[in-house]
């Protein structure tokens, strides 16, 4: 018999905005036109690209610092054009990097408790983009290891301990890079481009093993990450301005192993994978939703799950890796939404019985409808 629903873990996630008193409020989100998440969170800290005059600069949070937030707050305020982007590194909790408009990435080191003075003085500054730098990328695998992708159409490997470029990726990009990925050991990089190409390039070989010309007809930017089983997933438009999302094979590129088109929207759309259980979160600028997809091998590939909705609009987001999870609670996503003066903390969830013993539930329902039955329920207890 044929199945009417499909069988899946994370079939019944849901999302659900935490307390006003746990969200950080009062916070001037940058209103820079780059088509980055602003917002990068590891289980100590938030830090969330800002307003800021005469240069740029990002807010740094210890994670429990909810509620209002003093317009004194100390910022990281070294560069002297607005912030781009911003990362964490995966290695180290209080080591951020950040990329300019000023042509230059600059790697921060934030003292454990959090930030008590402005913080103008970087560990480290990397010179070599000559127009701005829109994309930081740490390594996932080794250690000191961040690559930055910059308007001058090149990306460059930076040895971060000696503040020195490893290898540099020129000629590759005709244009704009929008994206750059590492995949899960850090052996490839996928790349999207303004001319609408999707490339795989082994940078050790500094060559292009994979390219698709045209892999969303759209004008409007393109995202491209790596999955755990080596594929692609890419979110772009269709000439008709419909947002899409396609899932590709580097090994043959020609077609697509499936294209799904979404809605009519305006707003890039920002790609959250998680390897562990193979959902992919994509979240809209401009947006006041987040959709969820899972990943399989079976057709057609990519299974819509849910969307989670919400009344305003989100300006960036960040994602919680998995070692900042309550996973005690079944808590498999945590995302960090930007609102014009307001972050919120937005928790995925897999509904799940709370009692480790189904005999537990019986109980506990039985005495809360029947008194009288309790007594005869213990004793099954006991016998299970």
């Amino acid at each position: 018999m044929k199945r009417v629903v499909r069988c899946s873990k994370f079939r019944h996630v849901f999302g659900q905005p935490v307390k006003n008193d746990q969200c950080y409020d009062d916070i001037r989100v940058s209103r820079v036109t780059w088509d980055s998440a602003l917002c990068t969170v590891n289980p100590k800290f938030v830090a969330i690209i800002v307003e800021a005059s005469g240069g740029g600069a990002f807010l740094v949070l210890p994670l429990h610092k909810s509620g209002r937030i003093d317009k004194a707050y100390p910022t990281v305020c070294g560069h002297k054009g607005p912030v781009l982007d911003i990362e964490w590194c995966p290695h180290n909790d209080q080591v951020i990097a950040s990329g300019s408009e000023d042509c230059t990435v600059m790697v921060w080191l934030i003292p454990e408790n959090g930030l008590v003075t402005p913080m103008a003085e970087p560990v480290g500054v990397l010179e070599g983009h000559s127009k701005r730098v829109g994309i930081v990328a740490w390594h996932p695998t080794a250690h000191n290891v961040l690559l930055s992708a910059g308007c001058d159409n090149q990306i460059i490997i930076w040895n971060v301990g000696t503040c020195e470029a490893m290898i540099t990726l020129e000629d590759m990009h005709p244009d704009i890079i929008y994206s750059a990925c590492w995949n899960r050991n850090g052996s490839l990089i996928v790349t999207s481009c303004k001319d609408k190409a999707v490339r795989v390039i082994d940078p050790r070989k500094e060559t292009i093993i994979a390219e698709k010309e045209k892999a969303h007809e759209g004008a409007r930017p393109m995202r491209a990450i790596f999955l755990a089983d080596g594929n692609v997933l890419t979110t772009g438009f269709s000439r008709m301005s419909e947002r899409q999302l396609a899932l590709w094979n580097p090994s043959n590129m020609e077609e697509a192993i499936t294209v799904h088109e979404m809605d009519t929207s305006n707003g890039v759309l920002l790609p959250f994978y998680d390897a562990d259980t193979n959902v992919v979160y994509l979240c809209g600028k401009g947006d006041s939703s987040i959709r969820y997809f899972e990943i399989t091998d079976e057709c057609p590939y990519v299974h819509y799950l849910n969307t989670f909705g919400s009344k305003e609009p989100q300006r960036g987001m960040g994602y919680m890796p998995k070692r900042g999870l309550d996973v005690n609670k079944c808590e498999i996503a945590r995302f960090y939404k930007l609102h014009e003066r307001k972050c919120e903390p937005i928790v995925m969830t897999v509904p799940r019985k709370v009692s480790l013993h189904p005999s537990d539930n019986l109980s506990q329902s039985v005495a809360e409808k029947k008194p009288e039955l309790t007594n005869s329920v213990n004793c099954i207890s006991r016998v299970l």
